[in-house]
């Protein structure tokens, strides 16, 4: 890859932040059993993956069907990371649309309508999230390097797996100040991805811009 290895894990990690997601989670899980609780995190975890490895397997292939570009593509992503990164600094989930769920629905299907929608899209794996997935498979040159990309979506879906098993104790532990605080942490990091992905695509559509001096 033409990047750090650990940059699209990181960028990944920024963007779904399982811990961000608890408050969420306990919400619309409130008046689960403990078994479909059990189950709706499980479901959350796979959903997860799957998006995840979809995207980093299929992304590219998807946007050449409608004929976009992948600066255009960059581009367009990486106002979509800054976006979210902005609303994460002002500790709201990045990707909420302010969804809800009544009682009647959080306990359809035990919990799995949950698990797919809200929790796993667009709290956790968004639109934000596919577009970085794209984004870094464009940027492979082996299969083992786009397998990589397709393990970090097991790291995501641990990650999810073990931040919800672990939410009443997290809630506890840290406090709705602790969690924003780590939520406006992870938007610092995700705004700096942003900003490099968004000047990566403007050079590649406005080559020219390459050539202005680096004065800072």
């Amino acid at each position: 890859m033409d990047l750090h290895p650990l940059k699209p894990l990181v960028a990944l990690l920024a963007i779904v932040n399982p811990i961000g997601a608890i408050p969420f989670f306990l919400h619309f899980t409130q008046n689960l059993t403990l078994q479909q609780r059990q189950r709706t995190i499980r479901v959350a975890a796979i959903a997860s993956f799957l998006v995840v490895a979809i995207s980093a397997i299929c992304g590219l292939q998807i946007i050449e069907f409608f004929g976009i570009t992948i600066a255009s593509f960059q581009v367009g992503g990486g106002l979509l990371l800054l976006i979210s990164s902005l609303n994460m600094l002002n500790a709201q989930q990045a990707e909420s649309r302010g969804s809800d769920v009544g009682d009647g629905q959080a306990k359809a299907d035990a919990g799995d309508s949950i698990a797919i929608v809200p929790l796993t899209i667009p709290l956790l794996t968004g639109p934000a999230t596919i577009s970085t997935m794209v984004i870094y498979a464009e940027k492979t040159r082996s299969v083992l390097e786009h397998a990589v990309l397709v393990g970090y979506g097991v790291v995501i879906g641990l990650a999810t797996f073990a931040a919800f098993s672990a939410a009443g104790r997290i809630a506890r532990l840290l406090g709705r100040t602790g969690i924003n605080v780590m939520t406006r942490l992870m938007g610092l990091i995700l705004a700096a991805m942003a900003v490099e992905l968004l000047s990566d695509g403007l050079l590649k559509l406005f080559p020219a811009l390459s050539g202005l001096p680096a004065n800072h």
